[in-house]
């Protein structure tokens, strides 16, 4: 396996930068894993029975009303949606962030984020089938649980604004195929949600209810991990009830190669950098400036066109320059940011975003390279 595993139970793993931004679509081998809890089997058996459940919760009540379901073919009978979509996790580039001071979480890398092409039922076309009425959609929030559960039986869950869910435009799917193959196990088979331009962890694996409430997901990782504070801000000051929880992904670039303390020739003339570059909400990419001296001069990167559309992109861009090296130069010292399509651009430095959970970090990527001869 060429991924780089983080953890074993549940397992994590990231595939090597190197290798990460050589295609538009990462093949499922080497898209990366998050779990937070065990992968639940599911087999032929529970395949006949199962069904994705929803339902109407009101806080008075005891037990949800309106219980719609659909078995796992009548979701195929539906309109079928393709869609590109890059999948990151809130945590990537952790390990930096790390370095600038203790964090608590899985030691990611620049790993954890991939691209594939998701195949599935549109949100709204399953609940329109499911017969919800239009009083139902008044409800704040929209909760999905999957399959994995806790010790205690407790499933793995997240939420998402109503008036998100219902939003055509936000193109918010239920896949049961990626890259043309049934979604992998730990990718969440049968069926996963797919909330494009939002952090990984609210994109539901093992999707097996839908909840329409006027509260959010109860969930531990809902109400209680996945939220930013100030970088003075510690586990005996946070305060998680009164925190938003991460929901779209900031404007975001990484260099995948050359790598990290790699060498080039001054021979060659030429170094080429190539990375990926993403943003969340739908904002394409703009621009990636690179630069080859720590951050004092710039250049403009090319970027691949990723076929969508700058207002509604869903996809990463990857962007590659081929740029002279310095005479006399010992060392390059590269850097890269991005520019999103409403003009976002990455942080220069990790201090002013640093947060307890290593969360979201979209500092300036920086990479230093040895010149020989």
């Amino acid at each position: 396996m060429a991924l780089t595993v983080n953890s074993e139970k549940p397992f994590n793993a990231e595939p090597p930068l190197s290798l990460l931004a050589d295609t538009f679509l990462t093949p499922n081998s080497l898209f990366f894993v998050r779990n937070h809890l065990p992968v639940p089997v599911v087999d032929d058996k529970m395949l006949k029975t199962y069904q994705l459940e929803a339902s109407v919760f009101d806080k008075q009540d005891t037990k949800p009303k309106h219980v719609k379901s659909l078995t796992l073919s009548d979701i195929k009978r539906l309109p079928k949606f393709e869609m590109d979509a890059t999948m990151q996790c809130a945590g990537n580039r952790r390990k930096e962030m790390s370095q600038v001071k203790e964090v608590k979480g899985l030691s990611w890398n620049c790993g954890s984020i991939s691209t594939a092409k998701w195949t599935g039922a549109r949100l709204t076309d399953i609940l329109k089938a499911m017969g919800f009425k239009d009083e139902d959609f008044n409800k704040k929030y929209i909760q999905f649980e999957g399959l994995d559960v806790d010790p205690t039986g407790t499933p793995y869950g997240s939420s998402i604004a109503m008036e998100k869910a219902l939003d055509p435009n936000q193109c918010i799917m239920v896949a049961y195929e990626m890259n043309g193959e049934p979604v992998p196990a730990d990718h969440g088979f049968p069926l996963r949600l797919i909330i494009p331009g939002v952090v990984g962890a609210r994109n539901v694996k093992w999707l097996k209810k839908i909840v329409l409430s006027d509260e959010e997901s109860h969930s531990h990782w809902q109400r209680k991990d996945y939220k930013c504070f100030n970088p003075s801000v510690d586990f005996n000051t946070c305060d998680f009830d009164t925190a938003y929880a991460v929901q779209e992904t900031p404007v975001q670039s990484v260099i995948s190669e050359p790598s990290a303390s790699s060498s080039v020739s001054a021979d060659d003339g030429y170094v080429t950098v190539r990375g990926y570059a993403f943003s969340g909400g739908g904002r394409g990419i703009a621009r990636v400036d690179l630069s080859l001296d720590g951050g004092e001069t710039w250049l403009n990167a090319e970027l691949d066109n990723n076929g969508q559309s700058p207002y509604k992109s869903w996809a990463w861009t990857l962007w590659e320059a081929t740029v002279p090296i310095p005479k006399n130069k010992k060392k390059l010292d590269l850097v890269c940011k991005a520019v999103d399509s409403s003009h976002n651009v990455q942080p220069e430095r990790i201090e002013g975003i640093w947060n307890l959970r290593g969360l979201l970090n979209n500092s300036w990527h920086r990479v230093s390279v040895k010149v020989e001869g």
